[in-house]
């Protein structure tokens, strides 16, 4: 299986997706009563939690990517 780059971003919004969509199953079976006004905040506050986490990880990623640098030269603990 071919490895890929995680995205927190991705994650935290199919995980909020998950539990509305659980949250109404739910309420469709008759295992509780779900308001029809709770998907608004949850959905809006997941996607802006997933925006933060998103753009916080590419800033760890850009930050990490940019401290390495390559040199042709020897270092101290190579001999030419």
């Amino acid at each position: 299986m071919l490895r890929h780059e995680l995205q927190p971003g991705k994650l935290v919004t199919g995980t909020l997706l998950i539990l509305v969509g659980v949250l109404y199953a739910g309420d469709a079976r008759g295992a509780w009563e779900t308001p029809w006004f709770v998907a608004v905040p949850l959905v809006t506050g997941g996607l802006f939690l997933a925006g933060a986490v998103g753009f916080l990880t590419g800033r760890v990623r850009r930050r990490r990517t940019s401290g390495r640098t390559t040199t042709d030269e020897p270092g101290p603990d190579r001999a030419a």
